[in-house]
């Protein structure tokens, strides 16, 4: 067993753990990002093969490497996941892969602890979590009810056509990872149903040079609506456990597909699901796309969170906690923070400010 010091630990090698990387490197010799995957990038790696993002190249591109994709193209998650690896590599940052933190806790003297799954220790003046939004999934409680014959998948654990049963499938939740399950479901044969409150479109198809260069307002849009504005309260409190509105995909293109889209599941009769209309669906295969939230059972730090288990903090900085602070979870600063388009603002603020609240240790 080893025992290193820092000062900044970075907990998560995604785009928000790089991002904090790059504003620390500039500030801050004794800085390491930890990660359990064994590549940079394999968060995005384990995500289905035909997820495309939204955001245009300029947005994606990280720092002092420009992501290679077309002028106006949106990159697949599996080259995401190669741009980040190759931005790590490409500035020398220390990333430690294969590690887990298995818990993060506080000193008495106010430094921080991380257990890692190597059995060696690492303590921290400052601790960076950016271990991701979306790590625990959500299901119903009555999806334990259903038949066991029908197959239950969440999209967290999809991957493509192949996880789905010979037969009916039902995708649970409307918004643009439910749309993207349904329309592939139905492109490979299967009866498709699409179950959920339709979120609204954005009006124009990104996946042209005008509907890309307009996607530059709306993102805009988004970054300003922060929550130091009423507008960005207000917005927060509407979409509270809404998804966003379908960006790619359009209810013409659920259509055209064959998908037929019907309105909320709201239990379950005889082993099978059930509409807000009384219906009862048959379903071989049930792909949940109702949400995920961030895990932070690790995390042993109580003054960090609400009783409800939600971070408090300010921007990202546990004000409880000196020293301590977090990127990349919803609305962490504004409507773009969890994504792209909005995290590299929110890992700058966040880096400048912790390292700025006591002098930086020497390398170790």
């Amino acid at each position: 067993m080893s025992i290193s010091t820092l000062d900044l630990a970075i907990i998560g090698a995604g785009a928000a753990g790089l991002y904090c990387a790059h504003f620390a490197s500039g500030r801050t010799s004794a800085y390491e990002v930890f990660d359990e995957h064994d590549r940079v990038g394999d968060s995005w790696r384990e995500r289905y093969r035909s997820l495309r993002l939204f955001t245009p190249r300029r947005w994606t591109s990280l720092p002092g490497l420009r992501i290679e994709i077309g002028r106006f193209a949106y990159p697949t998650a599996t080259q995401l996941a190669d741009y980040l690896e190759r931005y790590a590599a490409a500035f020398a940052m220390p990333v430690r892969t294969g590690t887990r933190v298995e818990r993060l806790s506080r000193e008495p003297d106010g430094r921080f602890r991380l257990d890692l799954s190597t059995g060696d220790e690492t303590f921290a003046e400052r601790v960076v979590v950016t271990a991701g939004a979306h790590r625990r999934p959500v299901t119903p409680e009555m999806a334990g009810r259903l038949d066991p014959r029908i197959r239950q998948l969440h999209s967290l654990d999809y991957r493509g056509p192949e996880d789905l049963a010979p037969g009916p499938v039902l995708v649970v939740g409307a918004a643009n990872s439910g749309t993207d399950v349904a329309l592939e479901a139905a492109a490979s044969g299967h009866d498709t149903v699409l179950a959920g409150r339709h979120p609204g479109q954005v009006p124009a198809h990104i996946d042209n040079p005008i509907g890309n260069l307009m996607s530059e307002i709306f993102i805009r849009r988004l970054r300003n609506t922060t929550i130091d504005t009423e507008r960005g309260r207000r917005w927060l409190e509407e979409h509270r456990g809404h998804g966003v509105n379908l960006v790619r995909n359009h209810v013409t293109d659920l259509v055209r597909a064959g998908v037929r889209q019907v309105g909320r599941v709201v239990g379950e009769r005889g082993g099978k699901p059930v509409l807000d209309d009384g219906e009862a669906l048959d379903a071989a295969t049930v792909v949940w796309c109702t949400g995920s939230v961030p895990d932070h059972a690790w995390i042993d730090i109580p003054a960090a969170f609400a009783p409800d288990g939600v971070v408090q903090h300010r921007r990202g900085l546990v004000e409880a906690v000196p020293g301590l602070a977090f990127v990349g979870l919803p609305f962490l600063y504004s409507v773009a923070s969890p994504t792209l388009m909005g995290m590299g603002r929110d890992a700058e603020y966040v880096v400048t400010q912790l390292l700025a609240q006591r002098p930086a240790l020497t390398a170790v």
